[in-house]
Formats: C-alpha cells, sequence, structure tokens
C-alpha cells in the first residue's frame, strides 16, 4: 500500500502524462526499475515481457513518430485509491504517416480514448494496466474496416 498522500499521488500522475508528451527527462524518477505494463497487444505479444522504462518510452516514441500536435486531456480523475491511482483520457493528434495498413493521408485529425491505472510503490509508478481504444484511432486511419471504409487488402 503506498504511504503517499493522494495529493502527491496525483502529481506523479501529471509527471506520468509529461511522459506521453515526449519528456522523458524524469522517467528514472517515477518508473521502478522492474516497471511492469499490463496490456493486450493487437499482435498477440507479451506486453510483460520487458520491464522498467526500457519497456514504456519505445511505444511512447512510437505513438510520437505517428502522431503531430498531440494533445492529451484527462478526462477523469486522476482518482486515488490506496496504492493505486487512474484516469480516463482523450488523445487528439494529426496523423503524420507510417502505420502499417493505414490509408487516411498525413494531416488526417484522429481522436482516440483510454484508461490508465497505475499502482505506485517507493514513489514510483510499478505495474501500469492500460485499455486503449486502439481500434477507433485504427479506424479513422482506414486501417481496418470501420466508417472509414475497409482497410487496404494484405498484397
Amino acid at each position: 500500500m503506498s504511504t503517499l498522500p493522494a495529493e502527491r499521488m496525483r502529481e506523479l500522475y501529471g509527471r506520468w502524462s509529461e511522459l506521453w508528451r515526449g519528456d522523458f527527462s524524469h522517467a528514472p524518477e517515477i518508473l521502478d526499475p522492474d516497471f511492469v505494463v499490463h496490456q493486450a497487444r493487437p499482435d498477440g505479444s507479451d506486453s510483460e515481457a520487458s520491464k522498467g522504462p526500457a519497456r514504456l518510452l519505445p511505444e511512447i516514441e512510437q505513438t510520437m513518430a505517428a502522431f503531430g500536435d498531440i494533445t492529451i486531456t484527462v478526462d477523469v480523475g486522476p482518482i486515488v485509491q490506496g496504492d493505486l491511482i487512474a484516469a480516463r483520457w482523450t488523445m487528439r493528434a494529426r496523423y503524420t504517416g507510417g502505420l502499417d495498413h493505414a490509408t487516411a493521408p498525413v494531416g488526417t485529425p484522429i481522436a482516440f480514448s483510454g484508461h490508465d491505472i497505475l499502482r505506485v510503490s517507493g514513489g514510483k509508478f510499478a505495474e501500469y494496466w492500460t485499455c486503449t481504444d486502439v481500434l477507433a484511432g485504427l479506424t479513422q486511419l482506414g486501417a481496418i474496416s470501420g466508417p472509414n471504409g475497409p482497410a487496404r487488402p494484405n498484397a
């Protein structure tokens, strides 16, 4: 159980949000060396196979490579209960290209939401459960069937 007061937990979540805006300077200060991500991955790979900042930061970099003009708003929370903190967020951005099967032109606006639950231990994030509406984002980019039409067939 975290001994951090709720306000300190919320400040920690603010620094977490800064990571997702590209500021990695404080990653070692807020991510436990054994930080674990629990995530359903579209490719079926094991999200827990690697640990620590090295597991998370490349994923953030990949997101930043595919999108520009990123804004992330916290829609609900952060809510603190014991050693857990949770929030719902929405990311808005413009597609910059490079995603497999995407048919949307560069510059296409995109928005999708997700939920974070993080466990704090020793003043750092130790575990992360995420549920992100990746399907909504891929649909907006025409990478899967949906309102923007079918995905481009595999060659």
